[in-house]
């Protein structure tokens, strides 16, 4: 028996130029609360699902939450205690529904 072998693949072409793939980000949203007892964060980027996104701790009294997000324009609260809060240290806000603002992140 002889072993059969495949024809030679054709070359193809080489693409046109491509878009570059979003490469997802590291980001770390924070906020000094150290009277809170819980932080979490949420925003457009996970569905405004806070549970999945609780802070640490930090001994000066700071929550941190790092998370790796694709590239965009992100609105986003912290939850503190139970309590929706836009980022203190962030400027950028837009009206939400509810009556108050969203913090605004864009990662690149």
């Amino acid at each position: 028996m002889t072993a059969k072998t495949k024809p030679a693949a054709k070359p193809t072409p080489a693409p046109a130029a491509k878009a570059k793939k979003s490469t997802p980000a590291s980001t770390t949203f924070s906020i000094h609360a150290p009277q809170a007892s819980q932080v979490w964060v949420a925003g457009d980027f996970n569905a405004w699902q806070p549970d999945d996104l609780k802070a640490r701790r930090f001994k000066d009294g700071t929550w941190r939450k790092s998370l790796t997000i694709k590239p965009g324009t992100y609105q986003y609260l912290f939850l503190v205690d139970g309590q929706w809060c836009p980022d203190p240290e962030n400027p950028l806000r837009v009206a939400n529904p509810f009556g108050s603002e969203n913090s605004v992140i864009t990662v690149a």
